[in-house]
């Protein structure tokens, strides 16, 4: 088995169209292009022998590595420690006509030594189209052309005039170019990588790659200037806004769920999903977020986005189910497969691009969707006349179709059941538009809302309650117990003090909770149609976090938190689920993750602002009869 990085070795570049990976040996091994959901030209992260990387590092010696961020922006340093000297590798894309989708891309790779002298070797080995596409080399004094049948890559040397040549290179026999470059402390020198493009190779001078690396950072950090957000967690925060900017696809304001594909929820298993795409569900949430921290234009574009979505919906038949996810684009088209000529991350097969989940009904979604926009609304993100006759041809279909079995959130192929999640945020759809109708004057069926509503919060605590248990649970024919619902009480539909409620937050504390990281389920007592396990899954520690805070037991919330944000990587970037090791499993980084520690934070925040340290109001829980 090749040697591979640990998933949570890595930082996060981009450039709001795409994002690259970056490990702490210094190489780009995950790089998807021209968009976050387009094939890989560096893909080793999947593959480390057929995916294709752009390696930097140091020659010799006994190398220790550190990474970082420069303070408040996406420019990632990642810096080597030598017996001969200290150097660095400074990545960043610039941010070029970010609203514009166009077919070319641009990393810059500067390679510096800070101290001493090094030597650097650099490995360029492009696969285009996850290593189906040959393609050819060419070679010249300033760079180097891969040029394929449908896509090319053009690599300028950063370098000076007097430069003979930044370094010896040679072409090996599979087309991949290496190559050393010797530097003394103070000189800098680096790869611009243009992809999309063949040519013209040209040098490409110190002085003008520090010109882009000042406006990046000139625009990463006037953009985090806008937060409004100043609480106990402001780097925390910010950093995990920035992680959720660089997941944004500017030109439609879709927010990708995470930037990678096929990483493993179990090393070796086949949860392997490909998460390129933009959810209804992740984009809801990250409107409540996104406001929740000042950033009120991204909340608008993503809002924007959803309505786009339901209107498509409405035009192709009445408003039918919403597809649960969608390319950054908005285009329907997710067809899954299999790429069998890659062994996957660790041998994790198969490797999945696509996602076959696509079609699957998720009642939940309607909820979310319907949610986000009552909060958006109420936050000055205006609704039209044409928008809220979209919604209204929704909460009908809502109206008329929450009573069936679906597949629930968490996306399991193991056959549809009635979801108790599933069922709360149909009530949460039907509760928004209800409220929106009143609060705006807006002509509804109220009368038929109303009572659907009704009938389903009495379903839920008739059918959702489990007597045996004495907590709800995740669907009607079970007694098993589900995170996902850990939302009921920050939704509104239960009060965090009833007794129904604090009997759950009591089972799932005995069950999914552990060392206070929470699972979503357990597959072995509810089969969910795949073999094997999985970690705990690092969003419902948040949502506990916050189920938690609203249940009055703050001082436990604070240190669920606090124990949580220890588990991030380096720079503060969190993958999907924590492996029983507390190793960072699944794909990296997770929106989902993120927009749930933020929320968890100014749940956080305000609760402890109105509970001073020392005087917190403990309030009474009274046990289920």
């Amino acid at each position: 088995m090749p040697d591979y990085p640990l998933i949570a070795d890595h930082g996060l570049i981009g450039d709001l169209q795409t994002a690259a990976l970056v490990a702490t040996d210094g190489s780009v091994d995950w790089f998807c292009t021209p968009r976050f959901d387009s094939p890989s030209v560096f893909g080793a992260l999947l593959d480390a022998e057929r995916g294709g990387h752009l390696r930097i590092r140091p020659a010799t010696g006994v190398v220790t590595t550190r990474q970082l961020y420069v303070p408040d922006t996406a420019v990632l340093v990642t810096r080597f420690l030598t017996e001969a000297g200290v150097g660095e590798i400074v990545d960043f894309m610039p941010i070029e006509a970010a609203t514009v989708a166009t077919t070319s891309r641009r990393l810059i790779r500067m390679v510096r030594c800070v101290r001493g002298e090094m030597t650097f070797t650099v490995d360029i080995a492009p696969r285009f189209d996850y290593g189906r596409e040959r393609s050819e080399t060419h070679l010249s004094d300033d760079g180097v052309v891969f040029e394929g049948a449908r896509n090319a890559m053009t690599v300028c040397l950063i370098r000076e005039p007097e430069d003979d040549r930044i370094a010896r290179t040679w072409v090996d026999d599979d087309g991949d170019v290496h190559g050393e470059v010797r530097l003394v402390a103070g000189q800098m020198r680096g790869l611009s990588v243009q992809t999309g493009t063949a040519g013209p190779v040209r040098p490409v001078r110190v002085a003008e790659a520090w010109r882009l690396f000042d406006e990046t950072v000139d625009f990463w950090e006037a953009w985090v200037g806008r937060s409004t957000y100043a609480g106990r967690w402001r780097e925390t925060l910010h950093r995990s806004a920035i992680t959720l900017k660089l997941m944004t696809y500017a030109p439609t304001g879709a927010l990708v769920a995470a930037p990678t594909a096929a990483l493993p929820e179990q090393v070796g298993g086949e949860r392997n999903w490909d998460y390129r795409y933009t959810w209804v569900r992740d984009a809801s949430f990250s409107v409540y977020s996104l406001i929740g921290l000042g950033y009120t234009e991204e909340a608008a574009a993503l809002g924007r986005w959803l309505r786009d979505r339901v209107e498509e919906q409405a035009d192709k038949n009445g408003s039918g189910p919403l597809q649960i996810m969608y390319r950054v684009d908005g285009s329907s088209d997710l067809t899954e497969e299999t790429l069998e000529h890659w062994a996957g991350y660790r041998g994790s097969a198969p490797v999945r691009i696509g996602n076959g989940a696509a079609d699957q009904l998720q009642l939940d979604i309607y909820g979310e969707a319907l949610d986000s926009i009552y909060v958006a609304d109420r936050h000055g993100v205006a609704i039209g006349h044409q928008g809220w006759l979209r919604i209204c041809e929704l909460l009908d279909w809502v109206s008329g179709n929450w009573d069936q079995p679906e597949e629930g959130i968490w996306e399991t192929r193991g056959g549809r059941r009635d979801f108790t999640y599933g069922r709360l945020m149909c009530w949460v759809a039907l509760d928004r538009g209800i409220r929106l109708a009143a609060e705006h004057g807006r002509p509804a069926p109220l009368q038929r809302w109303q009572t659907e509503r009704d009938a389903i919060y009495r379903q839920i605590m008739e059918r959702g309650w489990s007597p045996t248990r004495r907590a709800f649970r995740q669907h009607y024919e079970t007694d098993v117990l589900d995170s996902a619902l850990l939302r009921m009480p920050t939704v509104g539909f239960i009060t965090p003090t009833d007794p129904m409620w604090t009997a759950t937050l009591r089972a799932m504390d005995a069950e999914l909770v552990t060392d206070s990281l929470v699972y979503r389920y357990d597959p072995a007592a509810s089969p969910d149609g795949l073999r094997g396990s999985e970690g705990t899954f690092s969003l419902c520690t948040f949502a506990y976090v916050t189920a938690l805070t609203c249940a009055g037991q703050i001082d436990k919330a604070r240190l669920t938190f606090e124990k949580m944000l220890t588990y991030a990587n380096h720079l503060g970037l969190f993958s999907e689920e924590i492996g029983l090791t507390g190793e960072q499993l699944g794909n990296f980084p997770q929106a989902f993750t993120h927009l749930a520690l933020i929320d968890a934070a100014i749940a956080l925040d305000r609760e402890l602002d109105r509970h001073p340290r020392g005087l917190e109001q403990r309030r009474t829980v009274i046990p289920v009869g």
